[in-house]
């Protein structure tokens, strides 16, 4: 018979793990588990008139200090996703004050290689180690990196500081979702998760609106310094929220954890693995041909050691930095590529959207943003709505299905869109388009949580967060080669004695300084077929999430899990 529950844990059945293996002469680490079966829950009626397990005895968090951390965890999203977005449009002048052009690609590159890299290995940290002060010690080192990037005095200042910066924004956004994990009960999370995810949108979307007025009307390293009053104010509302300690391996000292419980071999073999197939897919095509010898050598460099780093995760069993049985859960590989699909698109309709504003519409980098309001707020009002209507009726399977169905409607719509689409046309397909992802931006994080156990969950938020980034890389990759691939043929098609490499060079920006006259309609015409392209992508994606959506599992939320074990030991 099990300890009982201290009003400092959590009292919880898990389907994957427990404390019961203490008995059994096996590791520590969270692996499956039988019920117990001398433990005999009460019974009690929620707000929702369901049926669930008495929770008494669990310390959730309510009150202001719900309130505290849910301002805190949503302004460091969207921090982390502003961050991404951010430099683009103050790029141009980043690279004029360094003189720095062949630096561009890194600017943006070491941020996002630093914080997939680490994404794995922060999961296991998060289970081990004090939550609140794990997410404020990653924090606290994004902060550093955007002083760095602020302060830079050279290009290779900058790009150490973007580095930096995603080392920390890697377990902010895993650490959010473990904490709200830790915080409320799970019939409670999908509207706050979705508050959370929301609300980070409009750091990714309104990034290249907030650093061009920085770089027009102050300067760009304002565009780092935003994050330090932002991130003091995240920090001191975090500090004041006592968190339940549900940590595994609470008896380890911290020297025996970080021999051998953090899979360092792993990490060692995953970092540079992952870094070299990023590499690839953002160098292809752009710094070096796709049939280059640097680009295949990336390519089979990451692919082997890839497959290595595979073979020693089996080896390792539990103890691993990537968990195979929990990958091998339909629930959790599911969700994990219904998140990418989703991402992808979410991608794809940031980059491509303010193209063709900026080349169809000759918008301005300000107005192409403030054109995206449409879609800023419809992704906001489905991404709450659907939380609270998830929480009520108990199953996010149905939002899930329902978020890839209208995105691949909205897609299908917007790709029709020619350069004299009306304003009406652009911004109701743009409400559709926000209204399909919103609804199922936190369903993935809710079906995780709801098949795995607590001890679990920092891993699985942390395998999330990185099938997110990593297929997102993947396919806003395919999107700018089939974007650039059907541009140029458009152009060569329409108008055979015009320099296309130079129309493409110039930007979507500057259409108009380098094409006039009878010419510009043309060159017009061939940048909306090339959106439209991109837009044909995201309809596949968007199939695809319906399709992966139906491996999430068909789960009440309002009730207490069952002790089904859903892993084989590995």
């Amino acid at each position: 018979m099990t300890t009982p529950t201290s009003k400092t844990e959590r009292n919880e059945p898990h389907p994957i793990s427990g404390d019961d293996e203490k008995t059994e002469s096996r590791s520590n680490t969270p692996t499956l588990n039988e019920p117990n079966q001398d433990e005999k829950p009460k019974k009690s009626e929620d707000g929702d008139g369901e049926l669930t397990t008495e929770e008494e005895e669990t310390e959730w968090i309510s009150g202001w200090k719900l309130a505290s951390m849910m301002i805190s965890l949503t302004l460091a999203a969207f921090l982390m996703l502003l961050d991404m977005s951010i430099i683009s449009t103050a790029v141009p002048r980043i690279t004029s004050d360094f003189h720095s052009l062949p630096d561009i690609g890194w600017y943006a590159s070491a941020y996002n290689l630093a914080s997939a890299a680490l994404q794995p290995l922060t999961g296991k940290i998060y289970m081990y180690f004090n939550t609140r002060w794990t997410f404020l010690a990653l924090f606290f080192v994004f902060e550093v990196g955007s002083l760095i990037c602020g302060v830079a005095q050279s290009s290779a200042m900058l790009i150490i500081g973007r580095a930096v910066a995603g080392i920390g924004s890697s377990g902010i956004q895993n650490g959010a979702l473990t904490m709200i994990a830790k915080a409320v009960p799970i019939h409670r999370r999908p509207s706050l998760v979705g508050i959370i995810m929301g609300f980070a949108q409009l750091g990714l979307i309104s990034g290249p609106l907030i650093g061009g007025a920085f770089t027009q009307y102050t300067t760009w390293r304002w565009c780092f310094y935003i994050n330090l009053p932002i991130g003091a104010i995240c920090a001191v509302l975090i500090l004041f929220v006592h968190m339940p300690d549900h940590r595994a391996n609470r008896d380890e000292s911290t020297m025996q954890i970080l021999k051998t419980k953090l899979d360092f071999t792993g990490f060692v073999l995953f970092c540079p693995s992952i870094v070299m197939l990023l590499l690839a897919l953002q160098w292809g095509g752009l710094e070096y041909p796709w049939d280059s010898a640097t680009v295949i050598g990336l390519f089979c460099g990451g692919g082997v050691l890839f497959i290595i780093f595979i073979y020693w995760e089996h080896r390792v069993g539990s103890e691993a930095m990537i968990p195979l049985p929990i990958v091998r859960t339909r629930e959790v590989w599911a969700s994990c590529l219904s998140q990418s699909f989703l991402f992808s698109t979410v991608m794809v309709a940031s980059y491509y959207f303010p193209v063709y504003f900026q080349s169809a519409k000759n918008a301005s980098p300000f107005t192409s943003g403030v054109n995206l309001l449409p879609s800023i707020l419809s992704v906001i009002f489905a991404a709450v709505a659907s939380g609270a209507l998830a929480q009520r009726v108990g199953y996010y399977l149905p939002f899930a299905t329902a978020s890839g169905v209208l995105s691949s409607i909205g897609f299908g719509l917007a790709s029709s869109m020619g350069p004299y689409a009306s304003t009406a046309t652009w911004a109701g397909y743009q409400i559709l388009l926000g209204l399909g992802r919103g609804l199922g931006l936190q369903m993935p994080i809710i079906a995780i949580q709801a098949n795995t156990s607590a001890d679990v969950t920092p891993i699985a938020m942390a395998i999330l967060t990185f099938s997110q980034t990593f297929g997102s890389a993947i396919f806003i990759t395919a999107a700018n080669v089939i974007f650039t691939h059907e541009l140029r043929n458009e152009l060569v098609a329409r108008l055979p004695d015009i320099n296309a490499d130079m129309v493409i060079d110039a930007g979507a920006g500057a259409v108009s300084e380098v094409v006039s006259g009878a010419d510009l309609p043309q060159v017009l015409w061939s940048y909306s077929r090339g959106v439209r392209a991109t837009f044909l992508l995201a309809v596949g994606t968007s199939c695809a999430m319906v399709l992966s959506s139906f491996g999430m599992g068909w789960k009440d939320i309002r009730k207490k899990p069952d002790h089904s074990p859903i892993l084989d030991e590995a």
